[in-house]
């Protein structure tokens, strides 16, 4: 419900407001505590009783703050008579995290209050090399292991530090973890534990009847236990009252670049897209990378995270920056998808980590015993035609300049080499669902329209030979594409095969993002016969019949479906895709009622999950999935257009 990050310490929290995920030093990676192992917990101790927060016995809500990436949390438990507020924020100046607690006596008698905050952290891969230590100095706890060090520590309102502390093994030689020495009120007293680790502090709170009192609360992440020191210094000197403040102003006016782009969208759709904006900020990294997701949890369904930059979704998620001003995060992601194109082929690979790494993949190079690229092609097609979107808001003919022989020659190069002369149609790879090897309808339109917003940079620089070039491979696209039309079902097909005899195997598939990508990208008119046909084609086959309604990808999608006999899942970019086409095609009462769809599906804190549960819309899959929240911003923009 949280994912809270200052573009190199990111932060996700749960829905009972406890530490899920905590990346650094990049967004994304490392993940040094995750959902594949218990998250933070925060205890409360009240007169012999203990509590976990997650215990079940209290009643929490996870939101975030419309104008700031600071979260809004509220505990209460009525067995014990104990109220807790959170707010929490990354710092947007140094690397930490902080937890401000307001705890507040529920009865009307005087109380002995205790609160415990728990951390536990997986530094070193193999979680048995990490050190957590008592530094009696200056009262804090250290957890490190080589280049990365954590400095924890809290205090109240009168400025007392935890009074106790406890450091011990977690999750190794049978140990639960030290979080366990809480729940009797007293803390053992521990210093010092290597291998697995974890530790818990203690702050006791005297409290009359009704009395409410404050904690903060912050973790430092740093190179060194001296650099965690000094970033300490400054915050006791400061006070947080100081460190929220500068924060509310920072994300005031981030938030303010998009007022005036902002302004012409319906209130009722406003928090939504200023928390999507923020959703997008916090997941993009300094260094250019855009996490698809900092949601962990998928790894305990799947083999992996969503935790990666796939080129489509950081373009994708820059779309709405570019349309309300955005620079500087644009200007970052270009310049990241420059240093990872492949540069002998002139290719983005299926994904990044957000250190520029080549990311994991499940594509093989060899398809029916012939070697091919293990990539999706619209990924390579898509950052050229986001280039060109940003040239167009911008006009910042400068940067586009500085990228033009290192990202857009030779994508634009790469993609006149990748066709099937058979055909004229580009050769197959991967679909946008990373799914099917194939030439892909949507594929087709992507690169025809990259193409010719290559050519456009071309004109603009002066180099003709490249702009004659690249134009007519774009037009004999355009040409051909008429061949990805399924007379049967009247619908652009998800694509076909070109086999080695020289014949078609075509996959006849209904998909969403066939109708999207003739309309968007291969620019066919809206009174086109084919294009109206196909939207009839995806209301009619790729409508949820279930009562939460929403679209599907495709006919018989089949990913984290609950059964053979159940509708495929809704996809929020589906519908938001479908959405924007009745914006264009003037039927926008339909276009509205999808948005306000998605508002009925989202998380109380502004989250939008990958996919809902067909029956009863509950979320699955990751959130927030980012490009998600930035099909939200474009559709909403759209609407905005038409008034």
């Amino acid at each position: 419900p949280v994912m809270l990050s200052n573009g190199q310490m990111m932060v996700g929290l749960n829905e009972q407001g406890l530490v899920h995920d905590f990346y650094y030093p990049y967004v994304g990676l490392e993940n040094l505590t995750n959902a594949r192992s218990v998250h933070h917990k925060i205890g409360v101790w009240v007169d012999g009783i203990f509590s976990w927060v997650d215990s079940g016995e209290w009643d929490v809500h996870v939101n975030v703050d419309s104008d700031a990436l600071i979260s809004i949390i509220s505990m209460n438990n009525p067995k014990i008579g104990v109220h807790i507020d959170i707010s929490d924020f990354v710092d947007q100046e140094v690397n930490a995290f902080v937890r401000r607690l307001n705890v507040t006596n529920t009865q009307d008698k005087a109380r002995d209050v205790r609160v415990f905050m728990h951390q536990v952290f997986q530094i070193s891969h193999s979680g048995r090399a990490d050190t957590a230590m008592f530094v009696p100095d200056a009262n804090y706890l250290l957890d490190y292991k080589g280049r990365c060090a954590l400095l924890i520590y809290g205090h109240t309102d009168d400025k007392q530090s935890f009074d106790q502390y406890c450091v011990g093994n977690y999750g190794i030689e049978g140990k639960e973890g030290t979080f366990k020495d809480a729940e009797d009120g007293e803390l053992a007293g521990n210093a010092v534990e290597h291998g697995g680790v974890d530790s818990v502090i203690r702050f006791q709170l005297p409290l009359d009847g009704r009395e409410t009192r404050s904690i903060d609360y912050w973790i430092i992440a740093a190179a060194s236990q001296f650099d965690c020191e000094a970033i300490h210094e400054d915050f006791l000197k400061a006070g947080m009252e100081s460190r929220e403040y500068a924060q509310k102003k920072y994300w005031h006016e981030w938030l303010g670049i998009a007022a005036n782009g902002l302004h012409s969208v319906d209130k009722k759709y406003l928090e939504l897209a200023k928390k999507s904006l923020m959703v997008i900020k916090a997941h993009s990294d300094k260094r250019g990378g855009v996490l698809a997701s900092g949601d962990s949890s998928i790894f305990n369904y799947g083999r992996d995270y969503y935790c990666y930059c796939w080129p489509r979704d950081g373009a994708y998620a820059m779309w709405p920056l570019i349309r309300l001003g955005y620079k500087d995060e644009p200007r970052r992601f270009f310049e990241f998808c420059r240093d990872t194109l492949n540069t002998r082929g002139g290719y983005l690979m299926h994904k990044y980590q957000p250190d520029r790494a080549i990311g994991s993949t499940w594509h093989p190079l060899v398809h029916d015993n012939r070697k091919e690229l293990a990539i999706q092609e619209d990924e390579t097609a898509i950052v050229l035609i986001m280039l060109g979107e940003y040239y167009d808001y911008s006009k910042d003919k400068e940067f586009v300049l500085s990228v033009y022989s290192t990202l857009i020659q030779p994508m634009a190069n790469f993609m006149t080499g990748f066709i099937d002369e058979a055909t004229n149609l580009p050769h197959a790879s991967y679909d946008l669902w990373e799914e099917k090897f194939l030439t892909n309808s949507y594929t087709c339109a992507t690169v025809e329209y990259g193409l010719r917003r290559a050519a456009d940079f071309a004109d603009l620089f002066d180099y003709p030979d490249d702009s004659v070039r690249w134009r007519k491979i774009a037009e004999q696209i355009h040409q051909s594409m008429q061949l990805q039309f399924d007379p049967d079902k009247q619908s652009y097909r998800k694509g076909y095969i070109l086999q080695p005899d020289g014949s078609l195997k075509f996959d006849n598939t209904v998909d969403i993002s066939s109708l999207y990508g003739m309309v968007m990208y291969a620019r066919l008119p809206l009174d086109d016969p084919t294009i109206i046909s196909t939207a009839q084609a995806v209301e009619r086959y790729l409508t949820n019949p279930e009562p939460q309604g929403g679209i599907f990808r495709y006919e018989n999608d089949y990913y984290m479906r609950k059964g053979e006999n159940r509708s495929p899942n809704p996809w929020f970019v589906c519908t938001l895709w479908l959405a924007q086409y009745y914006v264009q095609a003037k039927q926008v009462d339909k276009a509205r009622a999808l948005v306000e769809w998605t508002l009925g599906l989202t998380m109380s804190s502004g989250i939008l999950s990958e996919q809902i549960e067909p029956a009863n819309g509950s979320p699955v899959g990751v959130a927030p999935l980012v490009c998600r929240h930035a099909e939200y911003i474009n559709t909403v923009l759209d609407l905005a257009g038409t008034e």
